[in-house]
């Protein structure tokens, strides 16, 4: 049997909630000291070389970079029509940075959450179970369904199941709802929904790009991990943009291509704050198809806002060999982590 809260505790946890002051599983998070300002911090010019390609923003990998951590292709949609998703919610403690380790909240052990692919028509089966030791939820951006009935908690030790079906294609984020939702998106529960329209889009190489921010506690706690600075994220200053989880990753790890080759890219901005300004340098985008939009698609342009909460796939065609950076175009943005490679290598 499934536990909700009942609606009066969660209107009235939502109204505490609306205040700057943080709930009381924030406030137990260690002390911190407010951040500093970002117009003190400067750049290390000196002990930090500058990449050697114009917008690079990181060091990019050699030529026989390892594979990312974070496998940014998009899984194959399956053929059945009805998709069962079971997702497990933990916490647990995820790299987001060289040397930096984060106490998140998290959809399956992963941050950002699996990417998800189905097909306009599909019927999502889906199940959360509550591993942790606080109330969780799960809004689907791609589904029409009423949040009062689906959206709710499910407490420590239970779970939920509903079903959808996905009309509208596009590119969807998905996330915990759980009041204060800021809380629970910066801690990492987010995620793509990639749903492609009825008559396929012509075949390319697809990557899944999910922008997110980490603000972090100024002290680690017993593990090395830091956590939340509820006052940080409140104040805009997040340490570290990055895209699929981890600052720079597909700059050290290049994402390998053909020249001419059709890339579709589906780029979803978790947030909780920032709009990306998504570009890829060299390049200019054949189409643009913004969130669920399939008849107009902007033609020929160099970069668009996808709004936090919203998502834009993206076609182009890189037209010779080398290293082409993506990143958001809101350069303070791209030095803190959201910053890659698309590497376009000639076949031999």
């Amino acid at each position: 049997m499934i536990k909700r809260l009942g609606l009066a505790a969660l209107l009235a946890f939502g109204f505490a909630c609306r205040s700057s002051t943080p709930p009381q599983h924030a406030r137990e998070a260690p002390p911190t000291s407010p951040g500093p300002s970002e117009t003190n911090v400067q750049p290390q010019l000196v002990d930090t070389p500058p990449a050697d390609v114009s917008h690079g923003e990181a060091q990019i990998g050699g030529p026989n970079a390892s594979p990312a951590p974070v496998d940014a292709r998009l899984p194959p949609a399956e053929p059945a029509r009805l998709r069962r998703i079971r997702f497990e919610v933990s916490h647990k403690t995820i790299d987001i940075a060289p040397g930096v380790k984060y106490a998140a909240w998290t959809f399956d052990g992963v941050v950002p959450g699996p990417a998800l692919h189905i097909r306009q028509g599909d019927t999502v089966a889906f199940t959360l179970v509550n591993r942790t030791n606080m109330p969780h939820s799960m809004d689907f951006h791609a589904a029409e369904i009423a949040p009062s009935k689906y959206y709710v908690n499910v407490v420590p030790g239970d779970s939920l199941h509903y079903r959808f079906v996905a009309r509208v294609p596009g590119a969807f984020m998905y996330h915990c709802g759980t009041a204060p939702t800021a809380m629970h998106i910066a801690n990492g529960m987010y995620g793509a929904l990639i749903v492609d329209p009825a008559t396929p889009r012509p075949r390319a190489k697809e990557f899944v790009l999910v922008q997110s921010e980490f603000y972090l506690s100024s002290k680690p706690d017993a593990s090395g991990a830091k956590s939340l600075d509820w006052s940080r994220l409140l104040g805009l200053v997040p340490d570290h943009i990055v895209f699929n989880g981890r600052a720079d990753q597909y700059a050290t790890h290049p994402l390998d291509v053909r020249p001419n080759q059709l890339l579709r890219l589906y780029v979803v901005n978790a947030g909780p704050n920032r709009i990306s300004s998504f570009h890829v340098v060299g390049g200019i985008f054949e189409r643009v198809f913004q969130d669920g939009s399939q008849a107009n698609p902007l033609i020929g342009v160099q970069t668009v806002n996808v709004p936090v909460g919203g998502g834009s796939i993206f076609e182009l065609r890189l037209r010779e060999p080398g290293d082409y950076p993506f990143v958001t175009h809101a350069f303070a943005d791209a030095t803190k982590g959201a910053v890659g490679v698309l590497r376009a290598i000639a076949a031999r």
